[in-house]
């Protein structure tokens, strides 16, 4: 890996996210809103309690699902914003491998996860860790009944696909959901830290 983490984190977290008239913050080439954590927290929280168990696993794949098209189109804005061109651009050797490393920084760096890439197979598998994510925020140590860091999880996806997907497609029908994640541990459920698998897409 090219990146260095500690050097884009710093840079990125001082980028000034400032509002424009309508309540948006044009930033990293995309349009972002700043709202508090509790409030998706709360919106994913009532969602997943308003069902019954046998719809419970279709409601969390909608909040996955669209995270992960957040992901895919926000992550591309990233990719191709002047911020990261100053900053991460000139570090990159290996284009997929190192934008992952470098996307994830900057994830880092907007304080949605302290996360990291701890294992890479180059277009079939991904593993993510993630310490103090917001979706664990509120959450009573342990006591969630199964994990719930339905962003991280949808994010995770996408930029895999941005990365081994194909070429970016603006319209989401090609390349989009070419991978999908898993979470097999949660700050929610009592582990240590998040930890998320990405693998292609079956079929």
């Amino acid at each position: 890996m090219a990146i260095n983490r500690g050097e884009v984190i710093g840079a990125m977290s001082k980028v000034q996210a400032i509002g424009n008239a309508e309540g948006l913050i044009p930033a990293y080439n995309v349009f972002v809103t700043q709202l508090p954590g509790k409030f998706w927290n709360g919106f994913a929280e009532r969602l997943t309690r308003s069902v019954d168990q046998d719809s419970l696993e279709a409601a969390e794949w909608l909040l996955v699902n669209a995270a992960q098209e957040c992901g895919y189109h926000t992550g591309y804005g990233i990719i191709t914003s002047d911020e990261w061109k100053a900053v991460v651009a000139p570090q990159i050797q290996n284009q997929a491998e190192d934008t992952l490393h470098g996307a994830f920084a900057v994830f880092t760096a907007w304080g949605w996860a302290k996360s990291e890439i701890v294992e890479l197979v180059a277009g079939e598998k991904m593993v993510v860790r993630a310490y103090d994510y917001y979706e664990s925020d509120g959450v009573t140590y342990g006591q969630a009944s199964r994990p719930s860091a339905y962003m991280i999880r949808g994010v995770c996806a996408a930029f895999m696909d941005l990365a081994y997907g194909g070429e970016y497609d603006p319209t989401g029908q090609t390349g989009l959901r070419t991978f999908q994640c898993q979470q097999t541990k949660g700050i929610e459920c009592g582990d240590e830290y998040g930890e998320f698998v990405v693998t292609r897409t079956a079929g």
